[in-house]
Formats: C-alpha cells, sequence, structure tokens
C-alpha cells in the first residue's frame, strides 16, 4: 500500500509552518525517507518568515498549524489565499475546535489532519488527494464538520419558523428592554410579549430572555 502510494504522489513542493521543533524533525524525516516525491523548499517557526520565504520561494503546498508565535493560521491562510491564491493549505495542527475547523473552511483551505490522529501514510494520502484537486479532512475533523453541519441545519430550520414578530421580539430584548417597553414600542399587549417570548423559548429549548439573546447572536439571527 505504501509504495502504490508512493508512486501517485505528484512531484510536490511544500513549505511547513510550524512553531514545534520536534514536530518538524518528526515530519522531516518522514517525508525525506519514505515520500522521495515531496520536496521540502523551506521551513517557517511564524507568519512572518513564511511570508518572507515566499517572496524567494515557489511552492505548490503549505503544511499549516494553527497556533503560532506571532498570528494565527486562520490569518495566514486567509492572507495566503489572497495574495497567493495557487498554493494549496493542509493543515496539521492539535487545535481542532469546531469554531477553528469551520472558520478555515470559509476560507478555503483543501485539507485538515489532526496532528492527534496523523501519520506517514494519512500525510501521503491527503497530500495527494489535494495536488490531484481533491480535498482531505481526517476521520475525527470529518467528524466535527458533520457536526457543525447538523448544527446550522437545526439553526435554520428552527430560525425559519420565527414569525416576523418573533424576530422583532427577539432584536428588542438584545437592546435590554422589558416586556412593557416592548409591548409599547410594538403596540402589543404586555401579555402577548410574554406569550411571543414562551414560543420562542419553547423553539429553542431554553428558559430565559438572555439565554435567547445569546443563542441569537451566535447563530447570526440577529
Amino acid at each position: 500500500m505504501n509504495q502504490q502510494i508512493l508512486q501517485e504522489i505528484p512531484n510536490t513542493k511544500i513549505i511547513i509552518v510550524d512553531d514545534h521543533e520536534l514536530f518538524l524533525l518528526g515530519l522531516r524525516t518522514a517525508i525525506t525517507n519514505r515520500h522521495p516525491d515531496i520536496e521540502i523548499v523551506g521551513e517557517a517557526q511564524s507568519g512572518t518568515v513564511f511570508f518572507s520565504l515566499l517572496k524567494t520561494t515557489t511552492a505548490d503546498l503549505v503544511l499549516l498549524d494553527i497556533m503560532l508565535p506571532d498570528m494565527s493560521g486562520i490569518e495566514i491562510a486567509r492572507r495566503l489565499k489572497i495574495e497567493y491564491p495557487k498554493i494549496k493549505i493542509l493543515a496539521i495542527s492539535a487545535e481542532k475546535s469546531a469554531a477553528t475547523i469551520e472558520e478555515m473552511l470559509k476560507i478555503g483551505i483543501e485539507g485538515f489532519i489532526s496532528k492527534l490522529n496523523s501519520n506517514p501514510d494519512i500525510l501521503a494520502v491527503a497530500v495527494n488527494t489535494i495536488m490531484q484537486g481533491g480535498e482531505y479532512f481526517g476521520s475525527d475533523i470529518s467528524e466535527i464538520i458533520h457536526r457543525i453541519y447538523i448544527a446550522k441545519k437545526k439553526t435554520t430550520e428552527v430560525t425559519s419558523e420565527f414569525s416576523h414578530k418573533e424576530r422583532q421580539i427577539i432584536e428588542c430584548c438584545h437592546e435590554g428592554m422589558s416586556s412593557k417597553q416592548i409591548a409599547d414600542k410594538l403596540f402589543i399587549s404586555v401579555r402577548t410579549v410574554d406569550w411571543h417570548k414562551y414560543n420562542i423559548f419553547r423553539k429553542l429549548g431554553i428558559n430565559s430572555s438572555l439565554e435567547m439573546v445569546r443563542y441569537a447572536m451566535k447563530n447570526g439571527i440577529l
């Protein structure tokens, strides 16, 4: 299987961006010893060094950590897609929170592997897939992506059920207005305001206006 992977990997120039010396050493050794078609043309332990390197070095792919000393991998990826759009990005990081993964997906990276679940063969498959125009996400990363999708789908389904009046009430609660103030503004009774709040709470599975506002802000309802 390893030999087949080696044969399929196209000649690829990569830059490794990571500030963990032991990980760099392990990655460098694995690539050099097992994947001769992958050429390491540069290494950088910070975003500043990386972008300085790109001024004189051509690369096909960057292996990018998320946690770096001067700027995050997210910032680097965002800037890279603007200034060097032809360079593909494979994130390799122990930082795999849903928020981080979602942001990297929005930026348009080609792949993401967790440091905790990576090995030379997985790296080879990822590089091969990406360099042939595909995307590669490790199994644990794919699970998180799936959870993000389910959560977004649920949010869309719930928020689509809100009436115009309920959305107005959410906005008013976000502005810190009391039920009486909301009633006066919307020309309805306090009892009607409380009834609408009850329906919103029931749809979201929450119990207070504060939770409602937090949910609305987090999920882009406001």
